[in-house]
């Protein structure tokens, strides 16, 4: 499954143009809706409209680390909260017919690992999953993501459970779900300019044939038809400014760090600079026998 990007449930509910757009349904995969919010209402509606949307399944973020969330008491600021956080899952379970589910991390601090009791207390409001990133909300994402703090999760809930953080490999795949004891693994910063990846250990951890990284021209036909998506999604002129962090992170996994050669694709005001200059970037850089 993908998830969506993480959609506030207020500006959802009130129309907001950014937030709608990011409810758009693609092809071929369940559709995961994921929201945020710090009130009953707004998770209501978000749900309804998700719904709307076609989503399959209802995510319910308690584990976005932002201060620009967490100040607003939203993301994981409400593991700082229990009953809060519990009363926004009831609503929204109550307000879709949809399967929901629910990411969090371990806690907010060392001081406070709850993420155990909120989950079992998440199971019985009806949440059908749960993820679990393997740091606290202090850690933000230094150091290493605990899978090993995980395990008290495990022993908590029936429901299926999710690890998550630093799952850069297939043997740290292997390793979290180990550790954790955990159901199956999700992938987030890892695939960051290298999205083959989630193919790559969901084939390993299924004992089928290992995928190939693509090839040096199918990798930069990959970049292009991905550049197009996002201007097709967001508009040309907004896409170029959002496509830079993308291009930034293909360009990172090819190992070109050269910082003139990078500096013309990464403050390109048109599209004609990116298609100018990336093929020459790729095609130099992607190991020759790729």
């Amino acid at each position: 499954m993908v998830v969506s990007e993480m959609i506030a449930s207020a500006a959802l509910g009130t129309g907001q143009a950014e937030m709608l757009r990011k409810t758009h349904k693609s092809e071929g995969l369940p559709h995961v809706i994921q929201l945020a919010g710090c009130e009953a209402h707004w998770l209501e509606v978000g749900a309804k409209i998700a719904q709307d949307a076609g989503a399959d399944i209802i995510d319910i973020n308690l584990g976005c680390p932002s201060k620009r969330v967490t100040n607003g008491f939203a993301g994981s600021a409400l593991m700082r909260v229990p009953d809060q956080a519990l009363r926004l899952i009831e609503a929204t379970v109550k307000a879709t017919t949809l399967p929901v589910t629910v990411k969090m991390r371990l806690g907010w601090d060392d001081d406070n690992l709850n993420a155990a009791d909120i989950a079992r207390r998440a199971e019985e409001a009806g949440v059908q999953m749960i993820t679990v990133h393997g740091r606290t909300r202090q850690q933000f994402y230094k150091g290493d993501a605990r899978w090993q703090l995980v395990r008290p999760v495990k022993d908590a809930v029936s429901v299926p459970l999710v690890v998550n953080g630093d799952i850069t490999s297939f043997d740290a795949a292997q390793k979290a779900l180990q550790l954790s004891g955990a159901d199956a693994v999700m992938i987030g910063r890892g695939a960051q300019g290298q999205p083959w990846l989630v193919g790559q250990i969901g084939a390993q951890l299924a004992g089928a044939a290992v995928i190939e990284a693509p090839k040096r021209q199918d990798l930069l036909n990959h970049i292009f038809a991905h550049y197009e998506a996002i201007l097709s999604d967001y508009g040309t002129e907004l896409g170029i400014r959002v496509a830079r962090k993308h291009l930034g992170w293909y360009l990172d996994v090819i190992g070109q760090t050269d910082a003139d050669l990078r500096r013309p694709i990464m403050t390109a005001e048109t599209t004609d600079t990116v298609y100018q200059r990336l093929p020459e970037l790729v095609l130099e850089s992607w190991g020759k026998a790729a």
